[in-house]
C-alpha cells in the first residue's frame, strides 16, 4: 500500500471516531486535521471537500467496519432465528468499534445529516437497503425451507428488525448497556413467537 493510500486511511480512521464521538457538523477539518497531524494540503489532497470525505467515511470506512460483522452473524446457523438474535447481539454487544455511549455510526448520521443532505441520505439509504436485503433473503430462506409460515412479509420483518435496532441504539445512550441485555430478551421472544 503507497504512503498517499495509507494517508487516507488514516484520515478517515480518525475523522470517524471525531465524528461517531462529536457528530459531524460538530467536527470541523481543522479538528480532522490536527488528529492526524497531515498538512491541509494532504487532506484536499484526499477529498476535495468535507463532504465528500463524509461519503468516503460511509463506503470506506462504515460499511467495511459494519458490514462483515452482520454478514458473517446472519449465516452462523441454519435457524433464521438464531441469526438474527445473533446479529442484533453482535452488533449491540461484540463488536468492537460500537460502544453504547456513541450509538450506531449509522445511525447518529441518518438522524444528523439525512434530512439536511441528499448525498448523505443517498448514501445511508444505499447501506441500509443493503442490509434490509440481507435480512429478507435470510427470511425468505427460512420460508423455503419451512422454519416460517410464507404468510409473513420478508420486507416487513426486516424493516421492523433495522427500525429495532436503530431504537435501542438511541435509548442505549441514555439508559446503558444493560437496557440491550433486556431488549435482546424481548427480540428473541419477538423472533420465537414468528411461525
Amino acid at each position: 500500500m503507497s504512503k498517499a493510500e495509507l494517508t487516507r486511511i488514516e484520515i478517515l480512521r480518525k475523522s470517524f471516531d471525531l465524528i461517531y464521538k462529536n457528530g459531524y457538523q460538530s467536527t470541523s477539518i481543522d479538528e480532522i486535521i490536527a488528529t492526524t497531524k497531515v498538512t491541509k494540503g494532504a487532506f484536499y489532497y484526499h477529498f476535495k471537500s468535507k463532504e465528500e470525505m463524509g461519503m468516503a467515511l460511509i463506503s470506506d470506512v462504515m460499511h467495511k467496519e459494519l458490514w462483515p460483522a452482520v454478514k458473517k452473524s446472519i449465516n452462523t446457523t441454519k435457524d433464521f432465528r438464531k441469526n438474527l438474535y445473533k446479529m442484533l447481539t453482535d452488533l449491540l454487544i461484540e463488536h468492537p468499534v460500537l460502544t453504547c455511549e456513541y450509538g450506531c455510526p449509522s445511525v447518529n448520521l441518518i438522524q444528523e445529516m439525512a434530512p439536511l443532505n441528499e448525498h448523505f441520505r443517498k448514501a445511508l439509504k444505499k447501506n441500509l437497503s443493503e442490509w434490509q436485503k440481507l435480512i429478507e433473503d435470510e427470511i425468505v430462506r427460512a420460508q423455503g425451507v419451512g422454519q416460517l409460515s410464507a404468510d409473513h412479509d420478508p420486507q416487513n420483518i426486516a424493516l421492523y428488525v433495522i427500525t429495532l435496532y436503530h431504537g435501542v441504539r438511541n435509548m442505549g445512550k441514555v439508559l446503558g448497556k444493560g437496557y440491550y441485555m433486556t431488549f435482546l430478551k424481548e427480540f428473541d421472544n419477538y423472533l420465537n413467537s414468528l411461525k
